[in-house]
């Protein structure tokens, strides 16, 4: 088996820009990605850290350097890019300041003890795979907000005095986004103990009670998927970038399947969105959403593709905030799921009712 690793490299003291060396792998003997980077390090040093306990970022997921090859290819394939946990805070290729990291641990001094320090080092991979650093570099970081976790599980008498230290941190809870899809083999009890500190701190409102409508006022009925049978229009001269977020629902990738279009997948198409804090903390969602949108129209997309009704309020009605937001135009079509499937099987009449009341029509019949 051969790898073909395309490595990241910097040193801030003469490099202006950091650039990628290639390194082409043949697997001999190497169980894990620790025993590819000494082999690499042997024959061109570079910064690293010889250790299991070092993490890095492999094709845009963050990892532990004792992933084995087996996981590696399977999950990423043979063809890897291999960058720092903080390309803004690198100074030696895949090495980084992380005084960022250390100084949160201030919010909460006066509560940990040395095993506490131990435990908020552990927790560093989420402090720098969390997408919200890389839009708000003041937040206070996932780690932080799990090990506030810890403390009150370890003792509930100082539960109150650590969610006011948390809250009286400007950029704090309100801001985190979802650490799925960002981590390898995730543990979902971390997203839990982070929504727990969110609900205790009275941040968050279900989906179904927010307005996600700031600019226009949307009553658009999408009515129901129909089931294909039969394509009759299919969308070959398409490019079509697909907003999953954090789940993909089955019906609209089935849907897309069927449509011969080039689809538009990057990374950006499984932000989440911060949903849940939007009627506090709308001007965030509107920095996300806005990345979304434009990624997708700096791809080449034709349209972007939702699956519920929230997402298409949010992309759709709310392009004049998506623009201040931005600082761009906002003008690619976003198209909900069910008008998507109408088109496909022929319901023009149908869909036409809803496509002219979008804040751009997408002009597809």
């Amino acid at each position: 088996m051969q790898l073909e690793i395309s490595l990241f490299k910097f040193d801030y003291k003469s490099d202006y820009l950091p650039y990628y060396t290639k390194n082409f792998i043949k697997v001999k003997k190497e169980k894990t990605l620790l025993d590819i980077l000494n082999g690499i390090n042997n024959e061109n040093p570079f910064g690293y850290r010889n250790s299991k306990n070092f993490n890095v970022v492999i094709n845009g997921i963050y990892t532990n350097v004792t992933i084995t090859l087996e996981e590696l290819t399977e999950n990423f394939g043979t063809d890897l890019t291999i960058e720092p946990i903080s390309i803004r805070r690198a100074h030696t290729d895949l090495l980084i300041n992380d005084a960022d990291f250390q100084e949160r641990l201030a919010v909460l001094s006066e509560f940990v003890e040395d095993e506490d320090i131990t435990k908020y080092k552990s927790y560093r991979i989420y402090f720098y795979a969390s997408n919200t650093i890389n839009f708000e570099y003041d937040y206070i970081g996932d780690s932080l907000l799990l090990l506030a976790h810890d403390l009150i599980e370890k003792d509930k008498s100082k539960e109150k005095e650590i969610l006011k230290a948390l809250a009286e941190y400007d950029c704090g809870a309100e801001y985190h986004t979802s650490l799925e899809n960002r981590v390898y083999n995730f543990d979902s009890s971390i997203e839990e103990k982070i929504s727990s500190i969110k609900t205790k701190l009275n941040l968050t409102k279900s989906i179904k009670e927010q307005n996600f409508n700031l600019d226009k006022k949307n009553d658009l009925n999408f009515g129901n998927f129909d089931e294909i049978k039969e394509i009759k229009h299919d969308f070959n001269d398409f490019n079509i970038a697909y907003y999953k977020g954090l789940e993909e629902d089955s019906e609209t990738s089935n849907l897309l399947s069927k449509l011969n279009a080039k689809i538009i997948d990057t990374q950006t198409m499984n932000y989440d969105l911060a949903l849940d804090t939007f009627h506090i903390n709308s001007d965030f969602t509107m920095k996300l959403a806005s990345t979304v949108i434009l990624d997708a129209f700096d791809n080449s997309a034709d349209l972007l593709v939702v699956d519920n009704e929230n997402t298409f309020n949010l992309f759709d009605s709310n392009r004049k905030f998506l623009q201040e937001t931005s600082g761009r135009d906002v003008i690619l079509p976003v198209i909900h799921k069910n008008e998507l499937a109408k088109l496909a099987i022929g319901l023009h009449d149908e869909v036409k009712q809803t496509l002219c009341k979008h804040s751009v029509d997408p002009e597809l019949v």
